[in-house]
C-alpha cells in the first residue's frame, strides 16, 4: 500500500471498516457475556464477569463511534453527519444503512442505561437493556447486508465465530425466561 493511500480518504474508509468489525466482535461479546450473567449460566460458578461486561460494552461503542465518523472523511460515500446518524436520510444500501444507523442508537441508549439504573429504577433499567440484544441482532443484519466484505469466506466465517455463541446464549437466556413465566403462571393459578 502506498503512503497516499495511507494518508488520502481511502484511510477514512479502512478505518472505517475495521472499526466496524471491532465493533462486531465486541458487541457480540458483550451480549454473549450479558446473557450468560443475567441468565445465571455462569453466576456463583466462576468469576464475576460484570467488569468484562461493562468494559467489552464501553469498547463496542467506541468502535461504533468510530465506524461512523471515519466515514466522514471517506471522499468517495461522503455521507453528511445526518446521513450517519438518522435513518432512511441516506439512500446509499437503504435499508441496511437504516438498520445499522437505528441499532447503532439502540447500543447507545441501551448499553449506557446501565449509568442510570439508580435514576429510572433497576427494574426498569434491567427491561430497558434487555432490548440491547436487538439492537445487536439489527447491526448483525446491518453487517451482512452492507458490510463490503460480507460476501468472503474470511468474514463470513469470523461473523459466525463471533455471532454464533452469544446468539445461543441469547436464545437460552429467552427460552429460560420463557419458561419461568409459564411456571410463574402455572403455579399462581394452581393456588387460586
Amino acid at each position: 500500500m502506498t503512503a497516499s493511500a495511507l494518508t488520502g480518504s481511502h484511510a477514512f474508509w479502512i478505518t472505517s471498516r475495521a472499526a466496524g468489525i471491532a465493533a462486531l466482535i465486541l458487541a457480540s461479546a458483550s451480549v454473549g457475556v450479558g446473557a450468560s450473567i443475567s441468565g445465571r449460566l455462569v453466576r456463583g460458578r466462576g468469576p464475576d464477569l460484570r467488569v468484562t461486561h461493562e468494559a467489552l460494552s464501553v469498547a463496542a461503542l467506541a468502535a461504533l463511534v468510530l465506524h461512523a465518523a471515519a466515514l466522514l472523511g471517506d471522499s468517495y460515500f461522503h455521507p453528511s453527519i445526518a446521513a450517519l446518524t438518522i435513518p432512511f436520510v441516506s439512500s446509499y444500501r437503504a435499508p441496511f444503512m437504516a438498520l445499522g444507523i437505528i441499532a447503532g442508537w439502540g447500543m447507545v441508549i441501551f448499553g449506557l442505561s446501565y449509568y442510570l439504573r439508580e435514576r429510572i429504577g433497576v427494574a426498569r433499567w434491567k427491561l430497558l437493556h434487555r432490548f440491547t440484544a436487538v439492537a445487536w441482532i439489527l447491526g448483525v443484519i446491518h453487517t451482512l447486508g452492507e458490510g463490503t466484505d460480507a460476501g468472503r469466506a474470511w468474514f463470513l466465517v469470523m461473523t459466525v465465530l463471533a455471532v454464533g455463541p452469544p446468539l445461543v446464549v441469547v436464545l437460552a437466556r429467552m427460552r429460560g425466561s420463557a419458561g419461568a413465566g409459564r411456571r410463574r403462571a402455572t403455579a399462581s393459578a394452581g393456588s387460586s
